[in-house]
């Protein structure tokens, strides 16, 4: 996925494409590999929350897989030019990562699971890249739902950021900011390494190989 042209640096909101008002293309009401509703409101009671990981066909594999996902999506956050297409995104003029939106059952997981997979299957040191990916698309983030989100998101980096720096990796760059708008990405791409489509498909994640510190 890292054949379009390489951006590095987050574009300023007043170089961001202008984008457009409404989709430019429908997206499946549903996620074929769950059987749930992926573009629906979360159910009452669940919570949702965005996470980017470098490339978002991988990362949805991983969260899609977990016991109390109720649902994933891939997608485009973070960024500012409406209603974004996968090819403007990757001229990294919109502003966007590509994210997974997970909707999950609080009364079988809880989010510092969720963070715990989030932490260790990825490279949270890299900036605007992950592994060969590199691009602001392709940066590292948490979008929060609640402030309780946020708390845990910000407490966990800080417990893993100790953990993996004397081992040679840098400061953790995961952005982490408040949710805003998810703009879903073109059918294709969703649950794009399902057994339906391409089980055999690309993946990148430059994990730290570190796990998560256990906690008492």
């Amino acid at each position: 996925m890292s054949f379009f042209r390489r951006n590095t640096a987050l574009v300023e909101p007043e170089a961001a494409l202008p984008g457009r008002p409404e989709p430019g293309f429908a997206v499946p009401a549903d996620n074929i590999v769950l059987g749930t509703p992926q573009t629906a409101a979360a159910p009452e009671g669940f919570e949702e929350v965005w996470f980017g990981t470098g490339c978002f066909w991988g990362t949805e594999e991983i969260f899609w897989q977990l016991p109390g996902v109720y649902t994933t999506a891939v997608g485009y956050a973070g960024g500012y030019s409406p209603n974004p297409t996968y090819e403007e995104v990757c001229t990294g003029r919109t502003g966007h990562t590509e994210a997974v939106r997970v909707v999950y059952d609080p009364t079988k997981t809880t989010f510092t699971d969720l963070l715990k997979v989030f932490w260790e299957t990825h490279d949270p040191t890299q900036g605007m890249r992950q592994g060969n990916d590199l691009g602001s698309q392709y940066r590292s983030a948490i979008y929060y739902t609640t402030d309780a989100q946020r708390a845990e998101a910000e407490r966990t980096r800080d417990l893993y950021a100790p953990v993996i720096k004397p081992l040679g990796y840098g400061d953790i760059t995961t952005e982490i900011a408040p949710a805003t708008t998810f703009y879903y990405a073109e059918g294709y791409h969703q649950q794009y390494l399902s057994s339906y489509k391409n089980p055999n498909g690309y993946r990148c994640h430059s994990n730290t190989g570190v796990a998560f510190p256990a906690e008492s």
